[in-house]
This record gives C-alpha cells, sequence and structure tokens, in this order.
C-alpha cells in the first residue's frame, strides 16, 4: 500500500478539506450484544459485587495468560499499588522505574512513601534500559517495574537477571500488553507480578478495572486482602458458610472490582484473541505504508518479540520536516485523525519538579522521543477504511511539510 501522494494537497488546517468528515479516536471501547447481556444477567442477579463472577473472570484471566492467580481490582492504578504493597515497598525503599510511561506507574511507589528512581529508555522500543537500571540501583533499591510500552514487552529476560542478582521484585505493568508475547510466552507470568488494565482503550474492557497476575500463592493471597480493606476473608464465605466474623490483617482498600465489571471481562475475553489479530493487522498495514515516508520512524519490533499494540507511536524525523511536533499535530487533528501523544514523561510533570528537582533533560532517550512522539488511531473496531485515512491523513501532512 503506497503512503505517497500523487500531488502535494492543501491541508485542512490551511483551508483544504479534511481527510475524514467524522473524527477517528485514538482508541475506544468495543462493545456488542453479547457483552450488554452478560451484564444484564448480573444486574438480575443477587450479587451485584463480591460474588460469583469475580473469582470466574480471574480463574478464566489466569488461564488466558497462563499464570496460576490472578486478583482483579478496581482499575489499572489500583493493580500497580496493589504491587507495590505486595513488593513490600515501603519508607526509605527505591524502585526503579522508566520515565516513559504514564504517571501511574511511577505515582504506585509514592503511594507506599518509597521513592521512584528514573532510569532511561531504549532508543529502539522505548522500554527499560537494563543498563542504565544496573546504574540506578543502590542499597535501598527493593523493586523494579517495567513497562511494555506500547505492548511491546520490555527486556524481561535482562530485568529478570537483574532482579533475582540483587534480590528485588519485578513488576511488570502490561496495561498496554495484554496478549503480547515474550520469546513465545504470554506476559502475565514472566514477572513476580504483572498489572493489567480494563480501561476502555484497551484489548478488552469492564469499564474500569484492573488485574495482578502472579505464580506466587503468598503474594496472589495478600493482593486479595490489600484490594478488600485487609480483610482476611470475603463476604461470599462468609456468606456460604455461614460466619459473621471477619479480621482485618493488614492496611488495605476498597479496590474491588464489581460482578457487573467482570461479567464484561468474561465476555470481552472470548473475543481477545479476534482483537489481538486485527491489531496486529492494523499495525502491519501502517508500518508497510510508513516505510515511504522518510520522516516517520515506525515503531521497532525486536526479534522474540509479539506485540500486543495498544498503541501505535511513530516518533518524527524533525530535522526532514519543516515543522516541529505541535504544528504537525494540530495539522493531523484537522484532518480529524484523533491523534494523541504518550507521554509526557513522569519527570516533566510540575508534582515531580516541585518534588524531587527534576529540570528536564536528565533522560535524554526518553526526552528526545517525548519531542517526536505521536499516537495514531489504534483499535480493534477500526474498519479497513479507517486505517486508509490515517495512513492518507498521516501521507498528506507529512509530504506537505517536508523539507
Amino acid at each position: 500500500m503506497s503512503a505517497t501522494p500523487t500531488r502535494l494537497e492543501t491541508l485542512a488546517i490551511k483551508g483544504g478539506p479534511p481527510v475524514r468528515e467524522a473524527l477517528l479516536p485514538y482508541g475506544r471501547q468495543s462493545l456488542d450484544e453479547e457483552d450488554i447481556q452478560s451484564v444484564v444477567e448480573v444486574l438480575k442477579s443477587d450479587w451485584l459485587t463480591t460474588g460469583p463472577k469475580v473469582a470466574e473472570f480471574e480463574e478464566q484471566f489466569a488461564e488466558w495468560v497462563g499464570t496460576k492467580h490472578a486478583v482483579s481490582v478496581s482499575s489499572g492504578t489500583a493493580a500497580l499499588h496493589a504491587a507495590a504493597f505486595a513488593a513490600g515497598l515501603k519508607s526509605g525503599d527505591e524502585a526503579v522505574t522508566t520515565p516513559m510511561t504514564f504517571c501511574a506507574t511511577a505515582n504506585c511507589v509514592l503511594y507506599q512513601d518509597a521513592t521512584p528512581v528514573f532510569a532511561d529508555v531504549s532508543a529502539d522500543t522505548l522500554n527499560l534500559d537494563p543498563d542504565k537500571v544496573r546504574r540506578k540501583i543502590s542499597s535501598r533499591t527493593k523493586a523494579l517495574i517495567a513497562v511494555d510500552y506500547s505492548g511491546h514487552p520490555a527486556d524481561l529476560v535482562e530485568l529478570r537477571a537483574i532482579a533475582e542478582r540483587d534480590g528485588l521484585v519485578l513488576i511488570e505493568d502490561a496495561c498496554h500488553a495484554l496478549g503480547a508475547e515474550h520469546f513465545g510466552k504470554k506476559v502475565g507470568g514472566i514477572a513476580d507480578m504483572t498489572v493489567f488494565s480494563f480501561h476502555p482503550v484497551k484489548h478488552l474492557t469492564t469499564g474500569e478495572g484492573g488485574m495482578v497476575t502472579t505464580d506466587e500463592a503468598k503474594l496472589a493471597e495478600t493482593l486479595r486482602q490489600f484490594r478488600n480493606h485487609g480483610i482476611s476473608s470475603e463476604a461470599r464465605q462468609r456468606q456460604a458458610s455461614g460466619q459473621w466474623f471477619y479480621e482485618m490483617v493488614l492496611l488495605g482498600f476498597n479496590y474491588r472490582l464489581t460482578d457487573i465489571a467482570c461479567a464484561l471481562g468474561i465476555s470481552q475475553l472470548r473475543k481477545l484473541e479476534s482483537n489481538l489479530a486485527r491489531r496486529r493487522m492494523i499495525a502491519a498495514q501502517y508500518t508497510s505504508a510508513f516505510r515511504e515516508l522518510p520522516a516517520v520512524m515506525a515503531p521497532v519490533v525486536r526479534d522474540g518479540m509479539n506485540p500486543a499494540w495498544h498503541l501505535y507511536p511513530i516518533r518524527l524525523r524533525l530535522e526532514l520536516l519543516s515543522a516541529r511536533r505541535p504544528e504537525i499535530f494540530q495539522a493531523l487533528r484537522a484532518e480529524n485523525l484523533g491523534v494523541n501523544v504518550h507521554y509526557v514523561p513522569v519527570h516533566h510533570h510540575p508534582y515531580y519538579r516541585e518534588q524531587f528537582g527534576y529540570q528536564g533533560g536528565e533522560y535524554p532517550v526518553a526526552d528526545d522521543a517525548y519531542e517526536r512522539l505521536i499516537s495514531l488511531p489504534m483499535f480493534h473496531a477500526m474498519t479497513d477504511q479507517d486505517v486508509k485515512d490515517v495512513i492518507a491523513a498521516v501521507s498528506k501532512v507529512l509530504n506537505f511539510f517536508s523539507r
């Protein structure tokens, strides 16, 4: 598929007609009648929360990713917080993570009164660079939190080796990566704990929701208690046994996921393989087309990796363009592409600047990527025409601004 137009067209931002009449978002949920009916059935049942659908969803999810335990929570952020707690992070501890992520990845460390320490990313995948991680480890380091940026698995082999050498807990933030494969194995059972998100733009949705998977029974027990106020038993267990007595054994939160959400998750899980296949097909079409656009650096896929493609982030070769990223971003929006930027590096946020004294420039690979990144629409309900429109709009705008 060619991405090069035969002539330069007037950009929509300069008065020309847009490629699309209506906005194409960068991501959105996809629900069908089966999903709706699964929720309706729960609404008519005795249990809206803490009921049987929770365990059913957890069991099916664990089986799908190939891990022993899955613990559902109310959001991906709650999953990160639960994992940080289960890892034993506390005041005086540090956790090494990436600046190229949504702020929740680092915030979960702060929730435990510990300190997030950033290490720069690799230039190809924008995942944590293991060499940079090694330089950041100190006597206070207790955990590594890797992010599978855009759905491409982090370098889990190297990070696992670092964690084992230094006695650290490895947490994988796979909120982008449900269904991604790392040397033939699905992410979810490689790290000590793996975190997933079920936000509407993800591969399956429960509205809001999250999951932590692990092969360690003790970690799973702690995670379940933490999501339930720190109480050692659950309401359905007490009802089934005719007991009223319960004990709070640790300081937890109400991070429970409802039966309503879990019913939707079970229904969505049945479609996950086809959703992944569609995203991979879209990514392949993008990558093929953008080979013909010199100003685009398409995402890199390392050998042995099969990304899940939550995002399709391109990087602009700005030296080949007469405009900077903000102008190109606005031009693409004018063509009715709902492009986005993932992410503002965490150390750029005012809170982190004020609390930790970051000035910008501390992590040159992440900082440089941020100036070039644009996320294109990527969701499994996109039609073939949607994909063609994205390619046409990107080609139109970048050819216009080509030097």
